[in-house]
């Protein structure tokens, strides 16, 4: 058998549940943005998209919910110059897309009618990191019961001070197409898991909280009898470490950051600060300072949407632009910023496959997918053995970040105390105060052992949530202030 190339078999599967149901084809799409391009537009694009979605939440040793929806609409755009309008309907129709566009085409500079016709449709390049596949079917409600049952029976057969285990599982089938001014059609069937799991640990009147969890662009299979074993084990360890902790203490010390997951300090303090639109306006920390050196020798930060199978994985970002693996910091070096494609225009570069948007409803804009930092050589008990005194973080709950500044706050759900090299014992209310370029110039070790997360991550952006990874290896950073409670 001779498959089509993918981004036509996602193609085929968005214009069937899309534009067929409505009575719509490409022509109907070329209608639209021919009315909003003949008002002198600099760029337009039409946005479908259809989410079917389901989640199953456990407590108190039972399935107490379970929750369907479905929705579909579209989203249509015209931009001129800096200015964006923009207009959506969970109706798709002829008559609601000819709406839009009439609404939308307005923005235009002159709002004179003139004969500008689409060009000839190209369907867009892609990627193949996932399955066309619908997670929802991959397991039967049954199955899906047992397996948050299996959480449940496992956390608790693992020590009697667990009092309490919550778990959730989550699937969503996500397809979306694209048509842009410019003749571009680009679509994508995207899956999506994640099951999560939290425990209470109680002893001696004291409760304690460890969760874990993980997911990707995979079917439900992926959640075997090793995957929730790893999860609840996490979950366990997290809670009942916990119960021994003792106060943090303050001030500036030397902090090592576990691999994997606490790569969203990354993320937050530093990714942010590189997506195109705040480097534009020049709101953020790192604008105009290309071809500097913004972080220590060493430090290579990517972000990268092409990884198979993960979280922030994309094969087209929102815009039908494929994705791309972006270094923007090179040896300690900034090479360059996140795109979308009004923000590269407006900055005489290229999009760099980071246009993204949580829904039809919604604007794209630069935002990351999976952003991390490479390792390095230093094996990382030689890191923690380093320490004087000072912390040991790996896992973290909240923090925000200031993109002018740069400043960010952090707070640690699992660290130790270290003194001369040896792990002494888990701290509570450790707190990460810093700035993020700043404190990429106070990394001094860099670990061998660079992981990802196990693909729990959502981004939050001007009111817009969307799926991201994040990754790092063990980092050893000098002087960084850690509030506590000791």
């Amino acid at each position: 058998m001779i498959s089509r190339q993918p981004t036509l078999e996602s193609l085929a599967v968005a214009q069937q549940l899309l534009l067929t149901p409505f009575g719509l084809d490409e022509s109907a799409l070329t209608r639209a943005l021919n009315e909003i391009r003949s008002h002198g537009a600099d760029d337009a694009d039409l946005y479908f998209e259809y989410t079917r979605s389901e989640g199953w939440s456990l407590e108190e040793g039972i399935v107490k919910t379970g929750s369907f929806s479905i929705d579909q609409g579209v989203g249509v755009r015209a931009v001129s110059g800096e200015k964006t309008a923009f207009a959506y309907s969970d109706e798709i129709s002829s008559q609601s897309l000819q709406d839009a566009a009439r609404t939308v085409r307005s923005i235009a500079a002159g709002g004179h009618a003139a004969r500008v016709e689409v060009p000839a449709r190209k369907v867009a390049a892609g990627h193949a990191l996932y399955q066309d596949i619908d997670p929802i079917a991959t397991l039967d409600s049954t199955a899906k019961v047992q397996l948050l049952g299996q959480v449940e029976k496992r956390a608790r057969a693992r020590d009697p001070r667990i009092v309490q285990v919550m778990a959730g599982l989550a699937s969503e089938y996500d397809v979306v197409l694209i048509a842009r001014a410019d003749g571009t059609l680009a679509a994508d069937v995207r899956p999506l898991v994640r099951l999560s799991v939290t425990v209470i640990a109680e002893q001696g009147g004291r409760r304690e909280v460890g969760s874990s969890g993980g997911g990707g662009r995979l079917g439900l299979a992926y959640f075997n009898d090793e995957q929730i074993a790893q999860y609840v084990d996490q979950a366990v360890d997290a809670a009942l470490g916990n119960l021994e902790s003792r106060p943090a203490p303050a001030g500036e010390m030397t902090v090592v950051l576990g691999p994997g997951w606490p790569g969203v300090l990354l993320h937050e303090a530093v990714g942010h600060g590189l997506e195109g639109d705040f480097n534009r306006k020049g709101s953020s920390a790192f604008s105009g300072r290309i071809g500097q050196r913004v972080a220590a020798k060493g430090v290579t930060v990517l972000d990268d949407g092409t990884l198979p199978g993960r979280r922030g994985s994309l094969n087209i970002d929102d815009e039908g632009h494929a994705t791309q693996r972006n270094v923007l910091i090179e040896d300690g070096i900034l090479k360059g910023y996140l795109q979308d494609t009004l923000n590269a225009r407006l900055m005489k570069a290229q999009p760099t496959g980071n246009g993204r948007r949580e829904s039809y409803a919604h604007v794209p804009m630069p935002r990351m997918t999976n952003t991390y930092m490479l390792g390095g050589d230093k094996d990382p008990q030689e890191i923690i053995a380093s320490i004087d005194k000072g912390l040991y973080a790996t896992n973290f709950g909240g923090g925000q970040v200031d993109i002018t500044s740069g400043k960010f706050v952090f707070s640690a759900s699992q660290a130790y105390w270290v003194e001369k090299g040896r792990i002494l014992y888990p701290v509570k209310g450790a707190t990460l105060v810093g700035n993020g370029p700043d404190a990429l110039t106070r990394v001094s070790m860099i670990g061998n052992d660079m992981a990802l997360d196990s693909g729990i991550g959502s981004c939050g952006k001007e009111g817009q949530s969307v799926p991201v990874g994040v990754g790092q290896p063990t980092l050893r950073i000098d002087a960084l202030t850690v509030g506590g409670t000791g």
